[in-house]
């Protein structure tokens, strides 16, 4: 019946070729058009597991009160940290003007209530050690600040030597404020420019990364109807930073990672080489097509009929899913592997029966009569393979099975109507030799006679291998699935080394501050917590005591800070006079003792002298090095004395806004060990999960993505083997014929994950979509052995048949190498694991299922 019925296609098709033709032009013409119109692709890797899921509710939920996907996070680095404060201070001013492009602008941890009220968040052993330092200070602080130049810095300098010589510190307490000074001073003088932080100089260790590093967290307005919504906003930011030069005025650059630039830069990662991409393996295709078909009159028709499917399956695929996701978009990489693949059995039957017979119609009917059951079998158990991933949770891969699905009955009625009507239309020349494969004689004879020991080995390796896949990995985090190159994620990569940045942070949403209170002590507890926080945490304790001590210390200070008078600027002649006396005097210091300390002065001496001797320039440089961030630092230090009482009521309402909304306020959990390793996170998660049970963040998302995805492909694979084994049984009636179809197709998919486990090449996010294909493939290549050995078929490497699934094969894998091209790691990871799935396919169906499957029944049948 279902022989009859292709048949019957076939010629109606043929028989109104050309109608049949402009129809389907027609289809495909309206298909590009509504692509070109509806063509939408989310790049939210959040995106590709089900919203029904709890865990994804509580997720949507949290973004819902706190945005935290609509978000820009500018991150200005320089120097010195006065420099990055001062940028970022500029910066944000700069950008809060601009209601065009942004919604709201906040500097994070600065701005004047954490300028004015830095001190109160420390510890007030910190505090009182700081303030009771303001008295030393001084005298040096005056006398830099009455004199902001050169002249005024060596006075300090020369002040500070007194206090040497009297014994109120050691030689060698100078080693490091000295050699940080000469080291600002050399750069200018070797290489023309430099740096210097008074806040490293007064710091009792160096500086970090972190505290060279200002960020702005930006809310832009996003135009959705771009393929990258964000890009205004990024464009706006980085241009205010180019028209306020922090390059030039800071040494400022400006970094944007956040939700919003990952998605830009993740859209252009996998953009990036795709036309090259695409033309390359067009080019290869053709060749291909070439080496199986030899007629460039068949190769078109394969081509048409497989752009005609191509473009009617990206238009119901849009319909179905109104867009794209990053694992859906590989259907067309499914649909041209198997659509070509369908396009050359039927041509390559077409070209054997021509050869016989040399009657076009003739031919093209008894190819369809020799096809009609292998093709429709293997399109019918490919679709199902690919609609079994539809009830589970794994939006990605779901959508994937759908749109593919159906993309493998489109491609298998194009195959069947307008590859044959364009083939009567185009009369290719008749064949002038058999097709077929007649070097593989001895290799057919071989496997024959060796089968039992060739089917013993296979499994035996099988089964020794499999206690391999207990070390299977599965790296579900997705930030590896991105380009580490492109800067939103490089920059991310390096705020996450910040334990204070919160990149690893899991949240716990409560109602009410004490319910707050009652989970950051519980969290606190878990060993895997390295600290927690909420709004509360940004009310310091103790503050009674530490305002008193700000209080004495600006009393000793705040005069310092701000002299009666300034002097007026020295000349290059009292510039030059004031460095020749401190280098002598650092000299008289350093005479006779030996030490790190006496070094360090001696060196400072040598560079004060030599900026002496050059030129003015020279010696303004160097003054602007010093005096710049001096004047900083005294803004921030005048700031710091005039602290005030802080309550809940008091906070910023927009720094509220990042912890407390609409009535339901947020508690952070930061993890103890390594934020890059995978492990360290699961425990974390599962740590906090157990504790707080309605936890959520990256780190639970990666944990309950990993479960989700692993338990997605489970069902499905159970789903798929029942519904193609029900197939096979419907349309063979043997189990021996179902399980000769299925075991190769098993031990494929065994050995591809041992193989995954040897070269250390972990399942994710996006190649885990190898699998579903593996099964599509297998099912279609072993379909087609089966029915042929079914029929009587003998010596069937040597066969038509081979020939066409080895070239189908290499199709198949041309387009899957240019996934593996890719400069995106998840694309390229996916056509990777696609192309080692096709490699044990095309092994399991061409030397170990001949083997399985011994003589026909019936030979000759």
């Amino acid at each position: 019946m279902l022989t009859g019925i292709v048949v019957s296609i076939v010629k109606t098709c043929t028989r109104f070729a050309l109608a049949t033709a402009l129809v389907a032009i027609v289809l495909a013409v309206g298909a590009v058009f509504y692509t070109a119109r509806n063509f939408e692709i989310n790049t939210d890797i959040n995106r590709l597991i089900s919203p029904s899921l709890d865990w994804r509710q509580r997720d949507i939920a949290f973004e819902k009160a706190f945005d935290q996907e609509r978000l820009i996070l500018a991150v200005v680095e320089a120097p010195t940290a006065e420099f990055a404060g001062a940028a970022g201070a500029m910066l944000t001013a700069k950008l809060a003007s601009d209601h065009n492009h942004f919604e709201a602008v906040q500097q994070l941890g600065g701005g004047p209530f954490f300028a004015r009220n830095g001190l109160l968040f420390l510890p007030t052993d910190e505090v009182r050690q700081v303030t009771g330092q303001f008295g030393e200070a001084a005298p040096l602080v005056e006398i830099m600040a009455g004199d902001p130049s050169l002249r005024g810095l060596t006075g300090a300098l020369e002040t500070a030597l007194v206090g040497l010589k009297r014994g109120q510190f050691a030689l060698d307490s100078t080693a490091r404020p000295f050699s940080l000074i000469a080291q600002s001073v050399e750069d200018v003088l070797t290489k023309g420019a430099g740096f210097f932080s008074w806040r490293e100089l007064a710091s009792d260790k160096p500086l970090t990364d972190s505290d060279r590093r200002s960020l702005i967290q930006v809310k832009p307005y996003l135009d959705f109807n771009a393929l990258e919504p964000g890009k205004d906003a990024t464009d706006a930011i980085r241009q205010a930073a180019a028209d306020l030069d922090i390059a030039g005025k800071f040494g400022a650059r400006v970094r944007l990672t956040g939700p919003v630039p990952i998605a830009n830069e993740e859209f252009a990662t996998v953009q990036e080489g795709a036309v090259a991409n695409g033309i390359g393996t067009v080019l290869v295709v053709l060749v291909i097509l070439w080496l199986a078909l030899r007629s460039p009159k068949i190769i078109f028709a394969v081509f048409v009929t497989l752009f005609i499917g191509l473009s009617i399956t990206t238009a119901l695929g849009l319909m179905m899913v109104t867009s794209l996701n990053l694992l859906s978009i590989a259907f067309a990489v499914l649909f041209i592997g198997l659509g070509v693949d369908f396009g050359i059995q039927y041509s390559v039957r077409y070209r054997s029966e021509r050869f016989k017979t040399n009657d076009l119609q003739a031919a093209l009917l008894i190819a369809a009569k020799r096809s009609a059951v292998p093709l429709s079998l293997a399109a019918m158990a490919t679709a199902a393979g690919f609609l079994s991933f539809l009830p589970t949770d794994y939006k990605g891969v779901s959508e994937l099975g759908k749109i593919a699905g159906v993309g493998m009955l489109v491609a298998f009625f194009a195959s069947i109507t307008v590859l044959p009507a364009l083939l009567r239309l185009l009369n290719p020349p008749g064949e002038k030799e058999a097709v077929g494969y007649a070097f593989l004689a001895p290799l057919d004879h071989f496997l024959e006679e060796h089968r039992v020991a060739i089917v013993g080995c296979t499994l035996a390796v099988v089964i020794l291998g499999a206690p391999a896949l207990y070390f299977l990995r599965f790296d579900f985090n997705p930030i590896h699935l991105r380009s580490a190159k492109v800067e939103s994620i490089a920059t991310y990569l390096d705020l996450r080394k910040d334990p204070e940045t919160g990149t690893n942070a899991i949240n716990v949403m409560v109602k009410s501050e004490q319910e707050a209170k009652q989970v950051e002590a519980r969290l606190a507890k878990v060993p895997e917590v390295a600290r927690t926080r909420g709004l509360d945490s940004f009310v310091p304790a103790d503050q009674p005591e530490k305002l008193k001590l700000i209080a004495q210390g600006a009393k000793v200070l705040g005069p310092a800070l701000d002299p009666d008078s300034i002097d007026p600027p020295p000349s290059d002649e009292e510039n030059v006079s004031a460095l020749k006396e401190a280098a002598d005097s650092l000299r008289k210091a350093a005479s006779g003792n030996q030490g790190p300390g006496a070094a360090a002065a001696r060196r400072l001496a040598d560079d004060l002298t030599r900026l002496a001797e050059s030129n003015q320039a020279t010696r303004e440089k160097v003054q602007a090095v010093f005096v710049e961030p001096l004047k900083l630092m005294f803004e921030q230090i005048r700031s710091s004395l005039k602290a005030e009482p802080i309550s809940l009521k008091s906070l910023p309402s927009d720094f509220v806004k990042l912890w407390k909304s609409d009535g339901v306020m947020r508690v952070e959990a930061l993890p103890r060990g390594d934020p890059d390793n995978n492990d360290t996170l699961r425990k974390f998660a599962s740590a906090v999960l157990a504790a707080e049970p309605t936890a959520i963040g990256g780190p639970v998302s990666i944990l309950k993505s990993g479960d989700t995805i692993v338990r997605a492909f489970i069902e499905a694979g159970l789903w798929a083997l029942a519904s193609i084994s029900i197939l096979l049984w419907l349309a063979l009636r043997r189990i021996t014929d179902v399980l000769l179809t299925l075991v190769p197709l098993l031990v494929a998919g065994a050995v591809t994950l041992e193989i995954c486990v040897l070269i250390g090449l972990p399942l994710n996010f996006a190649n885990i979509v190898a699998l579903p294909l593996l099964l599509g493939v297998g099912v279609a290549f072993k379909i087609y052995y089966v029915t042929a050995w079914r029929s009587g078929k003998t010596n069937l490497l040597q066969s038509s048949l081979t020939r066409a699934i080895f070239f189908s094969a290499l199709t198949t894998a041309t387009a899957f190498g240019s996934l593996w091209l890719s400069s995106h790691p998840g694309t390229a990871s996916m056509g990777k694991l696609l192309a080692l799935s096709l490699v044990t396919t095309l092994a399991a169906v061409l030397l170990f299922q001949p083997a399985l499957m011994g003589r026909p029944r019936n030979v000759g049948k």
